[in-house]
């Protein structure tokens, strides 16, 4: 039984920019509720948001070789970044903060399409090139659902749409736990 390899990988998604060093981070977690008192990064000068979430996803694994087929064992989480999540006290309701934590959730629900991913795949002895692609398209795929969320809700300015986001992340997090 040959060890193939281990490898850890972060995406950092951050609405604004991304950090040059990245901190620990807070594991999403059902009873995780962000505060504002968890967004502890510098507001950037004239930016024009009044929040920002940085959140993403890691992984690791290790694969084993036996009798020419690949055990993968492998962790996804999904992680809020404090030090580069930041907000405007002045311009943030509790609306607000309802919206940054859904983005949160929004990372945890493709943690989750990426742990369905890795244990529905077969994988070759090419399975460290086949991983970073599963891990690429799941950001993508991520990035872009994290734009159309901002977008349909006007950055939670749209209440109603805000509302229909909350009830389908709380209904698709449901569905794939």
């Amino acid at each position: 039984m040959g060890k193939i390899t281990a490898i850890t990988c972060l995406f950092f998604l951050s609405f604004v920019g991304f950090a040059q060093e990245i901190e620990e981070g807070v594991a999403w977690g059902e009873m995780k509720r962000l505060t504002w008192n968890d967004f502890k990064g510098k507001v950037p000068v004239g930016v024009g948001p009044a929040a920002t979430t940085a959140s993403g996803i890691s992984y690791s694994y290790s694969a084993n070789l036996l009798h020419h087929e690949v055990k993968l064992d492998f962790e996804v989480n999904a992680y809020f970044y404090p030090n580069e999540s930041w907000y405007k006290p002045e311009e943030c309701t509790d609306n607000t903060l309802a919206h940054e934590q859904l983005h949160f959730d929004i990372s945890e629900l493709f943690a989750r399409k990426m742990r369905n991913k890795l244990e529905r795949t077969s994988f070759s002895d090419d399975v460290k090139a086949e991983i970073r692609k599963i891990y690429k398209d799941i950001l993508n795929e991520l990035q872009d659902y994290q734009e159309r969320y901002d977008w349909e809700t006007n950055f939670s300015r749209n209440r109603e749409k805000q509302l229909e986001w909350n009830q389908k992340i709380a209904k698709a997090l449901k569905e794939e736990s």
